[in-house]
């Protein structure tokens, strides 16, 4: 017997190098896409460089091809890196490719179990996301909340005049934040949040996003994932718990005005829109309850990292693009003047600062990968992706392919001048808040408060990066923190005078 065990155990290299030797075999009767041969065990995990997958799979599909199969540990993927691509995944088979791809972190609290990220798209995850854009970025929303994103926007500009006169450097993603999540939280709950817990937020903020972004063994290997090994989903569980926290807060606040009879502070905010529909048996049987309201509203707070990192981003090319800078702050000052402050109204005037968010979002695009998951066999340029495989649109690396963009690694915005290009998910050579069923719902709110904060900031302002002899300054470091949000990993701090 026990010869028997050394005779097996023995064999198991020899079984794991053969499996290895024939995978390229299996994988084209398959019709798989092509793509690097994975190791036994760790599949092509080596081939990935954990700080930034994002431009690993891009090296890995200039030699494989635009749709190319990859293995990530245990899970099979898919990986799309072109328009053309793209557009198969996101568009054309999206019935079949657009569940969610939940991460172990998110299963902290059973927050998946309501989340607009993780939840397959069916009658639940269709109404959250109808609500969000109902009480964020609806037309007529949008248009209530207009005179809040103007105010936002005038305190940042007050926030920069503060440090000028101090002499004091701007973080300018943590001043966007706030901006954001000002205008946010008017539109949740009609209130501003307190600076302390903005500050705080902003830190929890950044901690979700590169916990979310860091390599799991538990999404790598599901079969380990309830052991959590990494103790990934127990750090998440103590910033959602923070995050619930908050977000309870204000619906136990709102319930006691609510039974005291109070007049709407709001023509309808989203907190009341949920409150409204409280205990409600909806589509399929789900119930709209305090879980539901929470997951949602942290949601949408986390999502205010991607506006500020685009505002950030675009801040660090302007600094390097003076020229850039220049002209964008002579469009504003012909269009606005010198002795007002920015308006919405302008945007549609200002077609070069709109040129910079472009070609900002275009390089640096806030959430770097499009994911989804096969819920059925679909066949996609003549490959087959079978049902479970996960599926990963390389975002970052469309926006920087050169046979789609001329000089694709220059920030150039005067490329955006006289195209017709968007980024509103029907041209595929950029979608940097991704295309089809999962685009952001936020996506018109993003469309206004983006270039709104980044126009305030350099108007009547004359910005200079830290200098290296200055706070530990040195320079602009362009290097990228992976995560959810891609953010800059060190955080952008310059110098405002007024001009």
């Amino acid at each position: 017997m026990e010869l028997l065990v050394l005779c097996a155990v023995s064999s198991l290299p020899a079984v794991a190098l053969l499996s290895h030797a024939l995978q390229p075999l299996a994988d084209a009767r398959r019709r798989l896409p092509p793509g690097p041969t994975p190791l036994p065990v760790v599949g092509n995990l080596l081939d990935i460089d954990r700080d930034a997958p994002h431009r690993s799979l891009a090296r890995l599909a200039r030699r494989h091809g635009p749709l190319m199969s990859v293995r990530l540990g245990a899970v099979h993927a898919v990986v799309a890196t072109s328009p053309d691509a793209a557009r198969e995944l996101l568009q054309r088979n999206n019935a079949s490719l657009a569940a969610g791809r939940g991460l172990d972190a998110w299963r902290a609290m059973g927050h998946d179990a309501h989340s607009v990220i993780a939840l397959p798209p069916r009658a639940k995850w269709h109404a959250l996301r109808r609500l969000a854009a109902a009480g964020l970025a609806g037309p007529r929303r949008l248009a209530e909340q207009r005179a809040v994103r103007e105010e936002k926007a005038r305190d940042l500009a007050r926030h920069v005049a503060a440090k000028s006169e101090e002499g004091a450097p701007v973080h300018v993603a943590r001043a966007a934040f706030a901006a954001v999540v000002g205008a946010l939280s008017q539109a949740m709950f009609s209130e501003d949040m307190d600076p302390a817990l903005v500050d705080e937020l902003t830190d929890v903020a950044i901690e979700a996003s590169v916990l979310s972004g860091a390599p799991n063994v538990s999404d790598l290997y599901p079969a380990l994932a309830a052991a959590d090994l990494q103790g990934v989903r127990r750090r998440a569980g103590r910033l959602v718990a923070w995050l619930y926290g908050l977000i309870d807060g204000q619906i136990e606040r709102r319930r006691r005005s609510r039974a005291a009879g109070e007049a709407r502070r709001n023509s309808n905010d989203l907190l009341d829109m949920m409150l409204d529909m409280e205990g409600e048996e909806q589509e399929e049987g789900w119930v709209m309850n305090q879980d539901v309201m929470r997951a949602l509203l942290m949601e949408l707070i986390l999502a205010s990292a991607s506006l500020s990192a685009a505002t950030e981003w675009a801040m660090a090319e302007l600094l390097q693009n003076q020229d850039a800078m220049k002209r964008l702050q002579d469009e504003i000052a012909t269009v606005v003047g010198t002795n007002k402050q920015m308006e919405e109204a302008d945007l549609n005037r200002l077609p070069y600062l709109q040129a910079v968010v472009n070609e900002t979002l275009r390089l640096h695009p806030p959430v770097p990968f499009a994911t989804g998951l096969a819920e059925a066999t679909v066949e996609v340029q003549g490959y087959n992706i079978p049902k479970g495989t996960a599926t990963f649109v390389n975002i970052w690396a469309i926006g920087r392919d050169g046979e789609v963009w001329d000089e694709p690694e220059k920030f150039m915005p005067e490329r955006f001048l006289q195209s017709e290009i968007s980024f509103f998910g029907t041209d595929f050579e950029l979608i940097p808040f991704s295309a089809g069923r999962r685009i952001c719902p936020g996506l018109s709110l993003a469309a206004k408060i983006v270039p709104l904060l980044l126009g305030s900031m350099v108007h009547r302002f004359q910005w200079t990066p830290l200098p290296e002899d200055q706070d530990g300054g040195d320079g602009i470091d362009m290097t990228e923190q992976f995560g959810l949000v891609m953010a800059m990993a060190v955080p952008l701090r310059a110098v405002a005078k007024k001009i």
